[in-house]
């Protein structure tokens, strides 16, 4: 079951008067165009240990079906930088516990340089992202995974 919170419409009564200016599903909200969108995981941060994805995708949502997530991040070097990958994992309780067994990895450390490695939202479910490497410990810190729920977009 999906259900979608009026909770930050800040209904008054009786005046009935509706603020939008916190609601995401606001016509003037960023992704609020008919037209797929693309956007680059982390914005100008990239994808590098120690931001919290969690917090960019919910500021950066709603994200909606054949919209496209970039990961740019650098490749592995001789100067002993850390590796990262993108994992799609296949539920939450793989997400939480960053069990990464039966997770796919969808871009490998050397796919995020130059222009990044981009996916495209395909359906209307879940997407547990994550780095996997270093034994998954950049997904166990907290921060390197984010969730996304694409919507169907619907015409205005």
């Amino acid at each position: 079951m999906f259900g979608v919170s009026v909770a930050n419409f800040n209904y008054t009564w009786p005046q009935g008067n509706w603020n939008k200016t916190n609601c995401p599903y606001d016509h003037n909200h960023q992704n609020a165009t008919q037209t797929s969108n693309k956007f680059n995981v982390g914005g100008s941060e990239n994808w590098h240990y120690g931001f919290d994805y969690m917090d960019w995708a919910r500021k950066n949502g709603p994200f909606f079906v054949n919209d496209t997530l970039v990961f740019k991040y650098d490749p592995p070097n001789q100067n002993g930088g850390f590796p990262h990958s993108v994992y799609l994992l296949p539920n939450y309780w793989s997400f939480i516990k960053c069990d990464f067994r039966k997770a796919k990895m969808i871009a490998n450390p050397t796919q995020g340089a130059g222009e990044g490695f981009e996916f495209v939202l395909k359906k209307t479910q879940p997407y547990f992202f994550a780095c996997g490497e270093h034994g998954g410990i950049h997904c166990n810190n907290g921060t390197m995974k984010f969730v996304v729920m694409p919507l169907k977009r619907w015409p205005f």
